[in-house]
């Protein structure tokens, strides 16, 4: 009876204290970082609008690429969307009454209804493109993408589907603060203000101005993501699928695709090119190699030869295989990966190569002695010293 030993409950119990404390304290370190990653990201979402003059690139790029294609169509426009076109405006009816499309275009018969639609498609583009009320103009160069790839919806390719997708996304983007008709007004005002002082608005119009700002930040911000999603998806499925077959996986994919007749706008550059089997299966696999990499190589400056590849990658599909607009759409999807920072180094390294040379292109009628330096005393006398 006394040599015997009673638990040791205390002990126990605050080691179960212990334990009960860290993970109370794991759970509330897990529940800080939480938090505060949702803060970083609601930041980011409100805070300020993100990649404004890749948003303008986008809309410039696309404005331009659809407005050449009207043009480039304009001779062949009834055969593709007119009225007495094969797909004739009752079939279009009663495909868009089983896939839920829509077009303007088929809301007459009357060939002068047609021609004016192209006409401010045309004129739509054109403003789109020079960032005109951007805001309102993004609407209507969306109806008219939609409305002319709906209306003859079989004779599109891959390229008039991105086209289509962008046009919707860019709806949301304020992607008319940069380089644009609108920036440039804004600038005008801001300086044909001044100094002077910003007039008092009550707390309503204040909070409704602030309301307003947070929205429009928002959708642009979630328009850009889509974008970016859209092309990571577009290269990763495109990759993925290659992989699937076996003549990526052999070397020879592109090798077939330059022998079609099809593909074929300069038969002898391909055929030059196809005489090169080896630097064909290299390309083939950079190809899927980066294609299926694309969406974890866009951190850093990785990024940047990637790109420069792909540009690379899409020049030759448009010359080799006859896709430019295939290939312009890529082109400018890819854009949206680049910052801010780079196309305001444009313009910089513009600005310095054109004084650079300026400054070594003689002036004419103007001789300068060996030795001496112009002044402002006229030309050719030597630069005074004090």
């Amino acid at each position: 009876m006394g040599n015997e030993q009673t638990p040791q409950l205390p002990s126990t119990a605050a080691s179960s204290d212990r334990a009960e404390g860290r993970e109370t304290s794991l759970s509330g370190a897990a529940r800080r970082w939480l938090l505060d990653r949702i803060s970083a990201l609601w930041t980011l979402l409100t805070g300020r609008p993100v990649s404004l003059y890749a948003a303008s690139v986008l809309r410039i790029g696309y404005g331009l690429l659809y407005l050449v294609f009207l043009l480039r169509e304009f001779p062949h426009r009834d055969e593709i969307w007119g009225p007495h076109a094969p797909w004739t405006p009752a079939l279009a009816q009663q495909l868009f009454d089983q896939t839920g499309w829509y077009s303007i275009l088929v809301l007459s018969d009357s060939r002068a209804y047609f021609e004016l639609c192209y006409v401010l498609a045309v004129i739509t583009s054109a403003l789109f493109m020079l960032g005109w009320r951007t805001r309102v103009l993004s609407l209507l160069f969306a109806v008219v993408v939609t409305s002319f790839h709906a209306r003859a919806i079989f004779v599109t390719d891959g390229g008039d589907n991105l086209v289509l997708l962008m046009s919707l996304y860019l709806v949301l983007t304020a992607c008319g603060r940069r380089w644009s008709l609108d920036a440039r007004r804004a600038r005008l005002r801001t300086a044909r203000a001044g100094s002077a002082q910003e007039p008092v608005r009550s707390f309503a119009a204040q909070q409704l101005r602030d309301a307003r700002t947070t929205l429009t930040t928002v959708l642009h911000n979630c328009g850009l993501f889509l974008i970016a999603v859209q092309v990571c998806f577009l290269y990763g499925s495109a990759g993925l699928y290659k992989i699937q077959g076996t003549t990526w996986g052999g070397g020879t994919a592109l090798h077939y695709a330059l022998n079609l007749e099809l593909f074929q706008p300069w038969p002898a550059l391909s055929h030059l090119v196809v005489g090169y089997p080896m630097v064909i299966a290299i390309a083939g696999y950079v190809t899927v190699l980066l294609q299926v990499a694309f969406p974890f190589v866009l951190f850093g400056r990785l990024k940047y030869p990637v790109l420069t590849v792909l540009l690379g990658m899409h020049i030759g599909i448009a010359v080799l295989m006859g896709l430019p607009l295939f290939s312009g759409a890529m082109i400018i999807a890819d854009a949206v990966f680049l910052p801010d920072r780079f196309y305001t180094f444009l313009p910089q390294l513009w600005r310095r190569a054109t004084q650079r040379t300026g400054a070594r292109r003689p002036v004419p009628g103007r001789a300068v002695r060996p030795g001496s330096v112009p002044s402002q005393g006229g030309p050719g006398l030597p630069h005074p010293r004090p």
